[in-house]
């Protein structure tokens, strides 16, 4: 009988072990998981977030990183990979392989047209060209644009300008079109593009890139599309931010999407350094950072349980009072 008593006992014990081991490696994996900071080697920082939780809610879902470390922007017309992430002037610069390159030269590939939602905070900018190529004349108005507008000012807009400075010195492959014609537009939504399309054999965005220097210098052309997004500027995330109140991540809960403060020891609703409210800290639970957990601590907590599970099998555990509110399994 003694026998009996002290092999539950150590079962017993050895079960409530293995319990407070395995909620430890969880806490401790689950407080190691925060936003990751970079997808390859393009940095990641508010208002922007790779996992979910991270950043402002107003861009939740809009990035994707691949396991290779490529990042792309989704849109209503697909995902676009991401060349960089620019803050300072608040933009991304996109490249879509559907578009027309120096490669194809007069052999046109089917493309389709790129949309933004215009109900996130993201706007084409300003600062691209968009070309067309091959448009049929019975459809488009291809004409010089200054001519033009002189002649028709209230229909200026309306015009693919013919003799516009890019198609005449395409960026990287000035001779690339031989025997194809050419003209720029700028679509003002993303119809007037679809419409452009119906009627031309392909298109290619141009933007200008500053490059610091003097004028008329400070500005090249290249293939690619411009994308201006707003920085959401709030109280909460600049103290989260602020490194003498404890330099937290900004984020937000992933089902009421409010602000929450990300820190080391956990989520809070203002400031990691608010000792007020330190106890009342949750666990930082972000999902799509598993990958946290390492390959030995998946394999340690599964065995775990599959001792638990053995254990209670052939003797209770009891950690304490046993009851329906403190069972395990």
């Amino acid at each position: 009988m003694d026998s009996l008593f002290t092999n539950k006992s150590s079962s017993s014990s050895t079960s409530c072990f293995l319990i407070i081991l395995l909620v430890i490696s969880l806490t401790t994996t689950t407080h190691a998981s925060r936003c990751r900071d970079s997808c390859g080697s393009i940095p990641i920082n508010y208002p922007f977030g790779i996992d979910d939780g991270c950043g402002s809610p107003h861009y939740r879902h809009m990035l994707v990183c691949s396991d290779y470390g490529k990042l792309q922007l989704r849109t209503p017309s697909g995902r676009y990979p991401v060349k960089t992430i620019t803050y300072t002037d608040p933009h991304i610069l996109l490249t879509d392989p559907f578009m027309w390159t120096c490669q194809d030269g007069d052999n046109f590939r089917p493309t389709r047209p790129f949309s933004l939602d215009t109900s996130t905070h993201f706007s084409l900018s300003s600062q691209n060209d968009y070309l067309f190529f091959n448009c049929s004349e019975d459809n488009v108005i291809i004409e010089p644009k200054p001519i033009f507008c002189e002649r028709f000012p209230d229909r200026c807009d309306s015009s693919c300008d013919s003799s516009s400075y890019l198609c005449r010195h395409l960026p990287d492959c000035g001779s690339a079109l031989h025997t194809s014609s050419c003209c720029s537009y700028y679509p003002k939504a993303t119809e007037s593009l679809r419409l452009m399309l119906k009627y031309c054999a392909s298109y290619t965005s141009v933007y200008w890139r500053n490059t610091g220097s003097s004028p008329p210098y400070d500005q090249v052309p290249e293939y690619g599309i411009r994308v201006d997004f707003d920085i959401p500027v709030t109280t909460r995330c600049l103290q989260c931010q602020d490194m003498t109140k404890g330099g937290g991540t900004c984020g937000f809960d992933t089902v009421t999407q409010n602000f929450l403060c990300l820190c080391p020891k956990g989520n809070v609703t203002t400031f990691c350094k608010d000792h007020e409210i330190s106890k009342h800290r949750k666990a930082v639970v972000i999902a799509g950072t598993v990958t946290g957990v390492s390959a030995a601590g998946a394999i340690g907590i599964g065995a775990g349980v599959w001792y638990l599970r053995k254990v209670r099998a052939k003797a209770p555990v009891t950690c304490g009072v046993q009851s329906n509110e403190n069972r395990l399994f």
